[in-house]
């Protein structure tokens, strides 16, 4: 198609430096004829980083329409953080390392948009998956006038081969491993590594060894326990081991210690929001470890009202993270009453990590609603009548009382 007076004039592209990204960037060239802004997040993916600066110039892209942002304070900060003083979890098992990256990376692209007057924003998450919704909900939160550009929703690159061959035909360099079929394909930030597709599509079969890069097998971790302590703050971890750190650098942190024992493995099938089931291998070590910490701290610190209204408000907090509502009011509702909740939620946590697990071992704090004195099985000094219960029983008891003689009455 050429351009016409619809098509974008100036696009932001979420730009990894691979191959598909790649093969994006000159088709948003040749089939818009359009001017190609890059971004490319470090959110702690692990990879270098300027190789996508050099890609980018290589693909004819102007020094200053690329951008190359470390993000990875404002990741854990602003969206890793706040989603862990909910405790999210979505399905009961994946700690959403994917989902929550989505919404910062859509921010910065709408910013970028504003600031080098580009009309449009475009992404390399294909039509089947979930990351579609979450860039495009995020985008549209955000500025309702920007147009979304997807190919892999609009081009005729339907294969692989066909992507090699346009890849060739524009001098796109292509890594040799790239020309036959990847084993899986790998999404990797701060908090997690997610794997998925090809050898991991059948859930029968278990997952090769080579699939996990973030962790030990927890079978080859040390013989030996390893004794941690992380101090909390409103809900939020600070410092480990009595040593005060920055948000991304406790996650950094925890996720060395997290290899290290081999703890934060998941093999876990999914229901994306598009409809379908989907297999993935998921690596959360510091994040499995934060989660059983900040478990631990709430449960001396937080009234148990205001814990079980939390809990059962989670379940919908982590949808809304899965299904791209970031930027939704009903997630910001939510935080706050979560954030709310969060208040006296400071202390430590001491936690063993050992052979895949890491498992609460004490807890401490100021801010402490547990009394020894009320639960001690020795003398409680007049702490607690325990000739109090009855009345509470038989209170209680009462509607279970009618109910029970109804019943016995109409058997009768």
């Amino acid at each position: 198609m050429s351009a016409t007076a619809s098509a974008p004039k100036k696009v932001v592209l979420a730009y990894s430096g691979g191959l598909d990204t790649s093969i994006i960037l000159k088709w948003l060239q040749a089939e818009y004829g359009c001017e190609v802004v890059t971004f490319t997040a470090d959110l702690g993916q692990g990879e270098e980083l300027d190789p996508a600066r050099k890609k980018a110039e290589l693909l004819g892209i102007a020094p200053e329409n690329i951008y190359i942002e470390d993000l990875r304070e404002e990741f854990v900060r602003d969206f890793v953080f706040p989603m862990f003083r909910a405790n999210a979890v979505y399905e009961g098992l994946y700690l959403l390392g994917t989902s929550i990256a989505r919404p910062l990376i859509s921010k910065r692209l709408v910013e970028i948009a504003e600031a080098t007057g580009a009309d449009a924003v475009a992404h390399g998450a294909t039509g089947k998956g979930n990351d579609q919704v979450r860039f495009e909900l995020a985008a549209y939160a955000l500025n309702p006038d920007i147009k979304v550009i997807a190919p892999w929703r609009e081009w005729d690159l339907t294969s692989r081969t066909k992507l090699l061959e346009f890849a060739e035909a524009h001098q796109i360099p292509i890594a040799k491993d790239k020309r036959g079929e990847a084993p899986f394909s790998v999404d990797a930030n701060m908090l997690h590594t997610s794997s998925e597709g090809k050898v991991l599509e059948d859930p029968a079969e278990d997952a090769p060894d080579y699939v996990y890069q973030r962790t030990v097998n927890p079978e080859d971790a040390p013989d030996t326990p390893e004794f941690i302590e992380i101090g909390f703050e409103k809900g939020d971890a600070v410092s480990i081991n009595g040593e005060a750190m920055s948000p991304a650098t406790v996650l950094t942190t925890l996720n060395e210690l997290g290899r290290k024992h081999g703890i934060g493995r998941l093999d876990f099938v999914e229901n994306r929001f598009v409809g379908m089931k989907s297999r993935g291998i998921y690596e959360t070590p510091g994040g499995t470890i934060l989660l059983e910490a900040h478990r631990g701290i709430e449960q001396i610190t937080l009234d148990s009202g205001a814990g079980h209204l939390k809990d059962s408000l989670m379940p919908r907090y982590a949808e809304l993270i899965y299904n791209g509502f970031w930027f939704s009011p009903e997630r910001e509702m939510l935080q706050a009453a979560i954030d709310r909740s969060q208040e006296h939620v400071t202390g430590t946590v001491r936690l063993k990590l050992y052979k895949g697990s890491a498992r609460t071992v004490g807890r401490w704090s100021e801010h402490s609603l547990y009394s020894e004195a009320h639960v001690t099985f020795e003398d409680d000094a007049g702490a607690y009548d325990q000739k109090d219960a009855a009345g509470f029983i038989q209170l209680n008891a009462l509607r279970l009382k009618l109910l029970a003689a109804r019943n016995r009455r109409l058997k009768g």
